[in-house]
């Protein structure tokens, strides 16, 4: 499972409310929680984001509340993988649950600029920053939760008689 896309950066402590804020918790749209995605933090993050992106974080990211919203809004926008010092607990798993890709790499986090290229391998747990052409080792995935990602969260995962 590869990723390679623009890295958006973003600090410590990213919560949930302002990954996609309570006003807009009234639509279960993928598609309208996407264009409210990070607005309290970045403005412009619903212009520069596309397809691919991978967005780099700091330490406890989507801590707050335990609704799913927040990685489904961040899915929705175009991200395809999020790789952070370190995520709460909820966020985590609601994360693989919806089938956004997330990774814990403390020194990537460090070794990665805001608006850097990055190519990320799963399989083998490489993580390349192809803008300085520097790399870091991390954990490979699992090949259980790269089905779930692959399939588009749990649920599809089940479906399609990945998970039994």
């Amino acid at each position: 499972m590869k990723f390679t896309g623009k890295s958006i950066k973003y600090g410590d402590n990213v919560d949930t409310d302002v990954i996609i804020p309570a006003r807009y918790l009234n639509t279960i749209d993928k598609k309208e929680l996407a264009s409210h995605c990070m607005e309290d933090i970045d403005k412009e993050f619903v212009h520069k984001v596309q397809a691919g992106d991978i967005m780099v974080a700091g330490f406890n990211f989507g801590c707050g509340s335990s609704r799913e919203h927040a990685p489904i809004a961040i899915k929705e926008s175009g991200i395809s993988l999020v790789i952070a010092r370190s995520f709460a607990r909820i966020f985590y798993r609601n994360s693989i649950n919806i089938g956004l890709a997330i990774l814990e790499c403390s020194e990537a986090v460090d070794g990665i600029s805001d608006g850097d290229i990055v190519e990320a391998d799963l399989d083998k747990g490489v993580i390349y920053n192809k803008t300085t052409g520097k790399s870091f080792a991390t954990q490979p995935f699992p090949q259980f939760i790269q089905k779930i990602i692959q399939n588009g969260g749990l649920v599809q995962s089940i479906q399609a008689g990945e998970i039994k």
